[in-house]
């Protein structure tokens, strides 16, 4: 199977799928959303041995509601759940949400990472502002949206560089298409030892990230074990897996289970204990094709497949600012 990216190479090439971005240069933080324009079927896998989350639980496909409005990605660490209840507010204004006795309920599943320590100033008083930046988020919310050093990946590091948020997506051959949509804040190394060379780079279309390949020959420091922090939860690569193919909740999780394999791809080592890794699952539904037991198989490759391009977009395309901790791959 040969992929292609869709026409903005984003995870909104999905049908149905909004998204948008707010940070605070300060703060070295920010927070991103992604809206369904109509509830879409939704499930959630957790990898990493220290998330943040909230109402992933009734993502389970044993759990009783099978749509979700909304989720939502951000930094700030526990705090960053806040934002959650400014995208609720955002929706609830706009009368979108789970239906029970005549009042809407906006359905807005969550997952943060640590970006409390990476030179952004962390003062802010009594309330912090994820609640607002997530109610900005919405506000902004489109097919076009920026990368890099945006929303949730404004304050977010990886091993040696700065990291940020990244997406991508693919064209099936069924006619469908999975986008993905990360925010990469890992411990590990997005990079194959000490070059400039992406750990996903079998998987890159055309020059989207850099159009290096792999080293050759590999160095002697590929496998070597590089890592930002070891401190519990001080890092995170929180991401979103989407399609416009119909899914039940049971194939969603599938779709999220298989995402991770992205993360395997693109950095190393991922899945750590001091990681909160996440994706979410998304599945609007909007193409209207049931996949075929061989075509599901090649949804789910192009789910890892496209989940380490994200990634490593992310990472790609971040931009300095002041008082980073480190640099960005350009300058590498």
């Amino acid at each position: 199977m040969s992929l292609r990216a869709g026409p903005k190479n984003l995870i909104t090439d999905v049908a149905g799928l909004k998204v948008g971005n707010a940070a605070d240069a300060r703060l070295k933080s920010g927070t991103t959303v992604v809206l369904c324009e109509t509830p879409a079927v939704a499930s959630v896998q957790v990898l990493g041995g220290a998330p943040g989350t909230r109402e992933t639980d009734l993502l389970e496909p044993h759990n009783s509601v099978e749509a979700v409005n909304a989720v939502v990605l951000s930094g700030g660490s526990a705090f960053g759940l806040d934002a959650a209840s400014g995208v609720q507010a955002a929706l609830r204004e706009r009368g979108v949400g789970f239906e029970v006795r005549g009042l809407r309920v906006p359905i807005v599943p969550t997952a943060i990472l640590f970006d409390l320590t990476n030179g952004g100033d962390k003062e802010w008083g009594l309330h912090p502002p994820y609640r607002e930046l997530g109610y900005e988020a919405v506000q902004t919310a489109a097919g076009d949206f920026a990368s890099g050093t945006a929303g949730a990946g404004v304050g977010a590091l990886t091993f040696g560089l700065k990291g940020g948020l990244g997406s991508a997506s693919a064209a099936m051959p069924d006619g469908t298409t999975v986008g993905a949509l990360a925010a990469v804040n890992a411990t590990g190394s997005v990079t194959v030892g000490k070059s400039r060379h992406f750990w996903a780079a079998p998987f890159e279309i055309g020059d989207e990230f850099g159009g290096l390949g792999y080293p050759s020959p590999l160095p002697a420091d590929a496998t070597d074990i590089r890592l930002k922090f070891r401190d519990h939860g001080a890092n995170t690569t929180i991401a979103v897996i989407a399609t416009d193919a119909v899914l039940t909740k049971a194939q969603a999780k599938r779709l999220a289970i298989a995402a991770h394999d992205g993360f395997a791809r693109a950095i190393w080592p991922a899945h750590t204990p001091v990681d909160g890794d996440l994706v979410f699952a998304l599945a609007t539904g909007r193409s209207g094709v049931v996949p075929s037991p061989d075509a599901a198989i090649d949804l789910y490759a192009a789910a890892g497949a496209t989940m380490a391009r994200a990634i490593a977009r992310g990472v790609f395309a971040a931009t300095p600012a002041e008082n980073d901790l480190l640099p960005v791959w350009s300058a590498r």
